[in-house]
Formats: structure tokens, sequence, C-alpha cells
């Protein structure tokens, strides 16, 4: 039995990772049983042996409520959350309608090849976030400094062909290519010094001016030694070679931009911007500030941070640039951001979401109101935060009243929570004030949250809103993808990766009365003051941590591969690796959204 044990978990993650030897006194712990359908494996607050491993057969996993989290297949584990918390189960496992074969890991063995294996240790650490450490350009990969695809021509091209593919391409430097892999490189240099000023017959093949076998780096090098090869050899291009293959290159110019760009410096560029077109050409720069921000490590919520920031930089710099050439205003006046802005949380695909709330008794229909609303939005437009597609902003009558008007809306959503009240609510519950007179919105939100919160009815269906996305959990372990259409076979990232948690952290906002508006500090004040659980808390803090950085790390490839960045993942781009810790923080939000929908805001 051990010899077909060894050769089944040699097939899976993590343990195909281990030595032979060591594969082999692993099979010999773990233990075999054959189930019948239907049977209970356990059930939530068994005391678990061990980690469980199909080998044969299909397994129903519910939650404390009997709903269903997942159902797995071969080749999956399930139990390790509880058995690493407290030992405790904290879900329920039955075979589905056929004998299933199951194998057991004892958690003494278990415990040993997480201390022993990094490999296993990172497998079931499944808090996955981000690392607290900065980046800086030497500790950076080389494969994360190319931008854009590599530019090429063969030997044979004509001089001039390749000086015409380097100006349409936009580029300072050639790799030249026979069979895909790299002999040769020509630059802008090699074009005024070895063309030029030598008179050559521009006929000529490149191949007479490149620079054969030239120095190269490996995608898994530092830029620690793109900055000594290029100061100790005195060259401003380097090919980047994998296994022989021309993959990009790095210049001196590659080196400049990562270490330029910064959100403080962007903003900076903002304050000082004299038109719609300046800022535009600034915040142009996102996805660049993205891609380097997540390569250099950072945290998602600094990460989205600072590009909110940004948001609310070019927000108030038009609102500055209006309100001086439309003269003194009517009447006091507060621009509030919902939304992912509200939040502090926007990403490199971001559209806008915004109001206007007035002075008690203003004029919602003064002109001036009117060309305030129309000229920041449409200059927002201009900047990248598209015009939101629901209408959601001050240009909407609807969404620039007086206070009063305001106040009344929240009476009217907390009283009558009808489906489009839950929607509104949901909304404008995120909001932020950006710029004018923010007295004004304090005003609105004061006792708003304590009368939501005191209205039962109004939190049910609040509850009900927050189950209606969905984690894209599909049968046998794998991901409900999409479809068909332009995004067949993608999940949604932000509809049914982050919204799920979004939702959630509101409802709690409102059960705990907490003030603040953004995701994870809603999760970690809700897990503060027992909203939810702590064991609860921490598990969901730790699944949304990996949704946004997966999302985030995808639209960081997306703008390296010269594509716009938006929220579409691929299951198939990630390892297997990535796929089970992505699904396992989809089943933590599922799970959570059974605990809320059953009353419970907490998992055990």
């Amino acid at each position: 039995m051990p010899d077909s044990i060894v050769d089944f978990i040699a097939t899976v993650h993590p343990y195909d990772s281990l030595k032979r030897d060591e594969l082999a006194r692993v099979a010999t712990s773990f233990s075999r049983r054959t189930f019948a359908p239907g049977d209970l494996i356990y059930q939530f607050g068994d005391r678990l042996p061990g980690l469980y491993l199909i080998e044969s057969g299909q397994v129903a996993v519910t939650d404390r409520n009997g709903d269903s989290v997942s159902q797995l297949g071969p080749r999956n584990s399930f139990g390790e959350r509880g058995l690493l918390r407290d030992g405790v189960a904290v879900t329920s496992a039955r075979v589905m309608d056929r004998p299933a074969v199951i194998l057991m890991l004892p958690r003494a063995e278990v415990m040993r090849l997480i201390a022993d294996h990094r490999a296993v240790a990172r497998f079931f650490d499944r808090g996955r976030g981000p690392s607290d450490r900065g980046g800086d350009l030497a500790r950076l990969k080389v494969g994360e400094l190319l931008s854009g695809k590599p530019v090429s021509c063969t030997p044979e091209t004509p001089i001039i062909e390749a000086a015409r593919q380097m100006r349409d391409a936009r580029v300072s430097s050639l790799g030249i290519t026979q069979g895909g892999r790299l002999i040769g490189l020509v630059t802008i240099r090699d074009m005024s010094n070895r063309v030029v000023a030598q008179g050559r017959d521009m006929r000529q093949p490149v191949s007479a001016v490149m620079t054969p076998d030239p120095v190269t780096l490996a995608p898994t090098a530092l830029g620690y030694d793109v900055l000594n090869i290029m100061l100790e050899r005195r060259i401003g291009h380097l090919p980047v070679v994998d296994d022989g293959r021309f993959v990009g290159m790095i210049s001196q110019t590659d080196l400049t931009r990562v270490q330029a760009i910064s959100a403080a410096g962007l903003i900076r560029q903002v304050a000082k911007a004299r038109d719609t077109a300046q800022m535009a050409a600034i915040t142009a720069r996102i996805p660049e500030l993205l891609t380097q921000l997540v390569q250099a490590r950072q945290r998602h919520e600094i990460i989205t941070r600072m590009i909110t920031d940004i948001a609310d930089a070019v927000t108030r710099r038009l609102l500055d640039l209006t309100a001086a050439d439309l003269g003194p205003a009517p009447a006091a006046w507060c621009w509030a951001a919902c939304g992912s802005q509200g939040r502090q949380e926007q990403t490199g695909t971001s559209d806008q979401d915004n109001c206007l709330i007035l002075a008690p008794g203003a004029d919602p229909k003064d002109p001036w109101f009117i060309a305030l609303a129309r000229r920041v939005s449409n200059g927002l437009h201009a900047c990248g935060y598209v015009h939101c597609p629901g209408d959601m902003m001050a240009t909407n009558p609807r969404w620039c009243q007086p206070l009063e008007v305001w106040q009344g809306y929240f009476r009217d959503w907390i009283t009558h929570p009808s489906p489009e009240a839950q929607m509104l609510a949901s909304v404008m519950f995120d909001l932020r004030a950006i710029g004018g007179d923010g007295a004004l919105l304090g005003d609105l939100q004061d006792g708003t949250l304590d009368a939501a919160s005191k209205n039962s009815i109004f939190i049910a269906h609040m509850v009900g809103n927050s189950l209606k996305h969905r984690p894209p959990l599909g049968l046998i372990g794998g991901f409900a993808t999409i479809r068909s259409g332009e995004h067949r076979h993608h999940i949604d990232m932000k509809h049914n990766g982050v919204v799920p948690v979004t939702d959630l952290a509101r409802v709690y906002a409102l059960q705990g009365r907490i003030g603040t508006v953004n995701t994870r500090a809603r999760l970690e004040e809700a897990e503060a003051r027992g909203v939810i659980s702590a064991t609860g808390g921490r598990d969901l803090i730790a699944a949304y941590d990996m949704i946004q950085t997966v999302r985030l790390e995808n639209q960081a490839h997306l703008v390296r591969a010269g594509r716009r960045p938006d929220n579409y993942l691929s299951p198939a781009d990630l390892s297997d690796f990535e796929r089970s810790h992505l699904r396992d923080a989809f089943v933590v939000v599922r799970g959570m959204q059974s605990a809320v929908g059953h009353g419970k805001g907490m998992l055990g």
C-alpha cells in the first residue's frame, strides 16, 4: 500500500516538492479508508485526527449551518483550516453519491512537515498576505523591470529598416535574433557612430553594425546586477535572455523610470497642474506606479491607498481650478466620493462615484453647482476616471442636493429598505469628503449610522444584499468562470472576489456602528469589537488580503504585457499553489456569507 500512496501523493502539491526518501517516509504515515456514499467523515465541532486527502470519489463540505462550502474531488485536501487552528473542525464533510477512498495524515506529521519544509509551510500558510518589506531597484528581479514586448529583427534586416523599426516602436535598441536566439544588439548610438558617422550604405544588413554576443542577464537576476554591469562596462542597454531566447531589454531609461515614479511625486505634479490635459498625462502613469508597487511587494492596502490619494489630489485640483473660474459659491458645499475612492481602495482601473452635499436651503439648480459638477466630472473622465455607468455622480440632479434632502434619502432608505434602497445605501454608506466643507458630510453621517444600526429590518435587508455577489466556486474543487463573451474562462475578481468581502464588511460596520469606510479597517474594527469572532475575523482578513493581492498582481501582469489593467483573471494563468490558496480564500468568504445569512457574524 505505501508504494501506491507514494505514487499518488507525488502528484499532489505540496508533497511533490519533497525528496523521494522523505516522500516515502510521509507515505507510511498516511492511513487509507473507504467510505460509502453518504457517509459522514467528520462534522462541525469534531476533534480532527489529521489532514484528509481524497484519492478517489467526491466529498461535499458544508459549514456549521449546513450550507455548501465546496465539492471536492481527487487530489483535494480538506480539514486543514480547523486542524491547524485548534484541531477542531470548522466544517462538516460527507461523501457524495459514490464510494470514496480517503487518505488521512496525522496532525503530528502535518506539523512536522510544516516545520521542516518551507514549501509545505508556504502551502498551508493560508494568509498569503504580501510582505511588509519595501522594495527597491536593487532587490527587484530583472524580469520585473521589463516593460512591453521585446523588439527584435534578423541579422539580414537592412540597417534602414532596423532604424525604422526602432522609430516606430519608440525604443533605443533592437535585439538581433536568429531562430529566436539572441546573437547581437544594435542601439541608437550604434546607428549614429557606426552608420551615420561612417557614411555606411543603409541597405547593408544590420549585422554589419551590431554588437555581437552582447552581455546578457537572465530574468531571475537582480536589479543590483543591472546597476553593476552598466556602471562597470559603461553600457546603457542589457538584453534579457531566458535559456537563449530573447525576452526583453533593460535600458538606463527603465532604471530611471522605476526609481523616479512615486505616488508622492505624482501628487506634487497634480497640485501644480494648470489644466486637465496636464493631469491626464500624470494619471496615465498610474498603471506604471501600480506595477512598481506590486513588484516591490507592497501590501495591497498601501497600494490602493496610494492610488486613491492620486485620485483625491486630481479631484481637489479640478475643484480648485473650477471654483476659481466660477467665482464665489452661492452656498457652502461638500464634494464626497463613494465606491472604491470613498473606501480608499482604487486600483489600476476605476470609474468615478461622487456627489455634492449642499448647505441647508441651498438651491441645487443654481448654475454654479451645475457647472462645478459638470466640469469636475468631465475632468475626472478625461483623467481616466470614467463616468459611472450607473450615473452615480454629482452631475445627476438626484445626487446634488442640500443636506436636508440627503438626510431624507437616508431616512427613507433605512425605514423603507426596497431593493433599490439597499443598493443605494450600500454605495452611500461609503461616502468620504474630498473637497469643500467636510462638516456637511459629518452632519449627514451623524445619527445616520446610529439609526441604521438600530433598525433590524434594514440590517436584514442589507444582509440579503450582501449575499447577491457570490465567490466564484465551482463544482469538484474548481472555479466557476465566466461562460461566454470576451472574458470567457475568467473570474471577475472585483464583483465575485472583492465585492462579497466589501459587502460583508459594510454589514459588520452597521452592526457594530463602525464609522470608518475602508474595508480592511472595518473588518479589523469588527473583530476588535466582537461583531465577528477573532478566528472568523482573522480568516476573513487573510482571505481578503489574498484576493486583493492576486487581483493587483494580475493587473500588474496585464500592464507589463502592454494591456490595460482590468479585473478579469484566468485561473489557468495561476500555478497549482496559487489556485489552491485563492480557492481557499473564496471558501472562507462563502462561509462567512453563510454565517451572516443565518444571523451569525462569525465562523466557529
